[in-house]
């Protein structure tokens, strides 16, 4: 087991674009919840999460579902890193459109989370 992620990790080194894409995705993951959880106690009970919905309580959500961007960037890490270093012998154009996939998600939880933390605050 611990052998065949060594492989998995190595193939993801070999290539600059999946290495690099995948770091700052990481690093911007640990940026999103350390911002959120710094803040977390500061925050008011509701937060407008859901705001794509109609006007009301709808729109609004508790203050523990803001990690839930969190938790599907990282849900989402875990499988593109997967499938990518799965799929980077065969196709590696797929495996760097995966890891800048990852990227852009991540960065845009970022952004989500710090908007609207910053809108309450």
């Amino acid at each position: 087991m611990f052998q065949y992620m060594k492989e998995v990790f190595n193939t993801v080194k070999k290539d600059k674009i999946l290495y690099v894409s995948f770091s700052i995705a990481g690093v911007l993951m640990i940026i999103n919840w350390t911002y959120t959880a710094f803040l977390f106690n500061r925050l008011p009970p509701f937060l407008p999460l859901f705001n794509q919905l109609a006007w009301g309580e709808k729109r609004v959500g508790n203050k523990s579902e803001i990690f839930i961007p969190i938790a599907i960037v990282f849900a989402v890490f875990i499988s593109n890193f997967l499938i990518s270093s799965f799929l980077y012998s065969k196709t590696p154009l797929i495996s760097r459109i995966l890891c800048i996939t990852t990227l852009l998600i991540s960065l845009f939880a970022l952004l989500f989370t710090i908007r609207t933390i910053g809108l309450v605050l």
